[in-house]
C-alpha cells in the first residue's frame, strides 16, 4: 500500500494520511471526488467498490466515511474523509458517477444527516418521508414527539425529485426532476405484498406487461436502529443486529462481537470459536433454504417451498436446544458465546449432515431442471460483474456475476483461515446462476461443519470482559459473510461505554439497489422471480 500512499499525495497534495485499522485519507470537500475517481481508475489496483457510505456528525463538521476496497483484492480496504463546517447548508459532492450503490446511501445520509450531494440526480430522502423534520443522526436532534406525530392520513405520492447541480461554470443550480414520464403507465408492487418480501415499495412503469422503470422505496418499518445504539452500552446493542437480516441473526451479531473484541483487546475462547462459526454456518445453511423456498414459492413451485421449509425445521431444532431460540438465536455475546453445546450436540449436527446432503439432490432431481424453472430463471435478471461491482452486489449474488468476493476467503475472521474450503462463482449473472449459488453453498458449510464438528476442543466459552465495557478511542471496522453477502460493522469510539456513532452495512440495500437495472424490459411477470433470486431482506435495509 506504500504505492497507493504515493499515489494518493499525487493526487491530492496536502491529503492528511494516517496509519490506522486501515489506511485513512482525509481530505477536504472539494478533492473528495477527485480523489475516489483516481483511486477507482487505478490502473494496477482499482478501488472499485464502495464497501460503505458512513454519513457523520462530528458537531463542528458533518461528512462521509467513504470505505472502499478492489475487486479484484477485497482485502485491500482505503477509508476517505471528507467533512463540511456548514451545519445549516451541508453540501458534498456526489460520487453516484463512480459508484452506483452511492445513490441510495446519499439519499440515506441526507435523510438522517440532512446532508445533500452535488450533481446527484435525485435527492429525495430515503428510509424517511419527504416531510419529516429534522435529521435523526444528528447530535443535536430534537426527537419529540410531537413534531412528528403519527398519523393515519393517507399521503399522495409525488413523483418529482429535488436535486443540485453544478452547471460548466460551477454555478450550483437548485431544480426538480421527474421520476417517471407524464404519460407512464404506474403500478405499485407492494408495500403489502408478500413476494416483495416485506414492507418494500416499488413503483413499477410498464409499457405492457414489460417493465420500464422502477422507483425503489423504503422506510416502512424504519425502526432508527443505529440511533438507538448511540445511547446502549455495547451488550445491550447485540440484539439489535439479530433483528436486521434476521436469517442471519446469528452471523450479524458474529460481526458486531468481533468488532468489539478486536477493539477492546478480549482474546475468545477456542472452544467458543468452534461453536460460533459451526453455528455461523448451520444459520447459513438456513438462510439459503428459506431462499430456495420462498425463491421456487415466487415462481409458483409450492411444494419446494414446503420442502425448502421441512429441511430448515431440522436445523431450527438444533438452535432451539442449544440456546432456546430459533429465528432470533441469542447465541453469540462479546468474549465467547451464552450457552454450551448441549450433550447431543454433535450427535445431532452429524445426523444432519447426510440428511442435508440427500435432500439436496432431491432439490437438484424435482425441481433445478424444471423445464419451466429453466424458462423462467435462465437469461432472465442479467446482473453483468461491473455492474455487480458498483451497486456492490455481494454474496452468491455477487459470485453469481463472477464476482469471487467471500469475506471468509478474502478477510477471514474467527476459524476460516483454518479451513479448507470452496468459493463458489458462476458467470452467467442470472437468476438461475443465483439461485444455484445458494444449493451449492449449502453443500459447503456442510463441509465446512465436517471440519470442526468433531474437533471442537474443551475450555470455556467466555472471556472474562469487564461489567461496563469502553473502547479505546478510534474508528473501527468489521465484516463477515452472512448469507446475503458483506455484512459490515462501523464502531466510532470516544472513549466511552456507547458507540459515538454505529453503522451497519446492508448486503439486502445493494441487492435492492440494481432491481430497477436488473428488471428493466423484464416482463412484469418475471419481477418477482429475479427479486426472490436477490433474496433481499427488508429489515436489514430499514435499519
Amino acid at each position: 500500500m506504500k504505492d497507493i500512499q504515493q499515489f494518493i499525495s499525487e493526487v491530492v497534495d496536502d491529503a492528511v494520511i494516517e496509519e490506522k485499522q486501515k489506511l485513512t485519507v482525509t481530505v477536504v470537500p472539494a478533492q473528495a471526488h477527485p480523489l475516489l475517481k483516481a483511486l477507482h481508475d487505478h490502473k494496477e489496483l482499482s478501488f472499485d467498490y464502495l464497501v460503505a457510505l458512513i454519513g457523520m456528525d462530528w458537531g463542528d463538521k458533518l461528512g462521509v466515511i467513504y470505505l472502499l476496497s478492489s475487486s479484484d483484492n477485497p482485502d485491500k480496504e482505503i477509508v476517505v474523509i471528507t467533512a463540511t463546517e456548514n451545519r445549516d447548508n451541508p453540501l458534498l459532492y456526489s460520487v453516484t458517477d463512480i459508484y452506483e450503490t452511492a445513490h441510495l446511501n446519499e439519499r440515506e445520509a441526507y435523510a438522517l444527516l440532512g446532508i445533500r450531494f452535488i450533481n446527484n440526480p435525485d435527492m429525495r430522502r430515503f428510509l424517511l418521508s419527504d416531510n419529516w423534520k429534522g435529521f435523526p443522526l444528528r447530535k443535536d436532534y430534537d426527537g419529540s414527539p410531537g413534531l412528528n406525530p403519527i398519523t393515519v392520513v393517507n399521503k399522495e405520492i409525488t413523483d418529482i425529485a429535488p436535486r443540485i447541480m453544478e452547471d460548466a461554470n460551477g454555478n450550483l443550480v437548485e431544480s426538480t426532476t421527474k421520476i417517471f414520464e407524464d404519460d407512464d403507465y404506474i403500478i405499485n408492487i407492494g408495500p403489502q405484498h408478500p413476494s416483495t418480501h416485506g414492507v418494500m415499495h416499488f413503483r413499477t412503469a410498464l409499457n405492457g406487461e414489460v417493465v420500464k422503470k422502477i422507483d425503489v422505496k423504503s422506510g416502512y418499518i424504519h425502526r432508527g436502529i443505529e440511533k438507538l445504539c448511540e445511547s446502549l452500552t455495547y451488550p445491550q446493542i447485540l440484539h439489535f443486529t439479530d433483528r436486521l437480516d434476521y436469517l442471519s441473526a446469528n452471523i450479524n451479531r458474529h460481526a458486531l462481537c468481533l468488532c468489539v473484541e478486536k477493539a477492546a483487546g478480549i482474546e475468545v475462547p477456542p472452544r467458543a470459536e468452534y461453536i460460533r462459526v459451526i453455528m455461523d454456518e448451520l444459520n447459513r445453511i438456513s438462510s439459503h433454504l428459506l431462499a430456495f423456498a420462498a425463491h421456487c414459492n415466487d415462481l409458483g413451485a409450492t411444494t419446494a417451498f414446503i420442502y425448502g421449509m421441512r429441511e430448515r425445521e431440522h436445523i431450527l431444532d438444533i438452535f432451539d436446544k442449544t440456546c432456546g431460540g430459533r429465528l432470533i438465536i441469542n447465541q453469540d455475546v462479546i468474549g465467547g458465546v451464552m450457552f454450551d453445546i448441549y450433550n447431543d450436540f454433535r450427535k445431532d449436527v452429524k445426523a444432519f449432515i447426510p440428511y442435508m446432503r440427500d435432500k439436496l439432490k432431491e432439490y437438484d432431481d424435482f425441481f433445478s431442471h424444471n423445464p419451466i424453472v429453466l424458462r423462467r430463471m435462465i437469461g432472465v435478471g442479467n446482473l453483468s460483474l461491473a455492474d455487480a461491482v458498483s451497486y456492490g452486489v455481494t454474496g452468491p449474488a455477487g459470485r453469481g456475476s463472477g464476482w469471487s468476493c467471500d469475506v471468509r476467503k478474502y478477510k477471514p475472521y474467527s476459524l476460516y483461515n483454518q479451513i479448507e474450503f470452496k468459493e463458489v462463482i458462476r458467470t452467467e449473472g442470472d437468476s438461475y446462476a443465483r439461485y444455484m449459488n445458494r444449493l451449492e453453498e449449502i453443500e459447503i458449510s456442510l463441509q465446512i461443519i465436517e471440519q470442526l464438528i468433531d474437533n471442537i476442543p474443551e475450555g470455556k466459552i467466555l472471556a472474562t470482559v469487564k461489567p461496563v465495557l469502553r473502547l479505546p478511542e478510534g474508528q473501527y471496522f468489521q465484516s463477515v459473510e452472512t448469507g446475503k453477502g458483506e455484512f459490515g460493522v462501523f464502531i466510532e469510539s470516544k472513549g466511552d461505554k456507547y458507540p459515538y456513532r454505529l453503522k451497519f452495512r446492508s448486503p439486502s440495500l445493494s441487492a435492492v439497489s440494481v432491481m430497477p437495472l436488473i428488471c428493466k424490459d423484464e416482463l412484469l411477470s418475471d419481477f418477482i422471480g429475479i427479486g426472490g433470486s436477490m433474496d433481499y431482506v427488508i429489515p436489514d435495509i430499514d435499519r
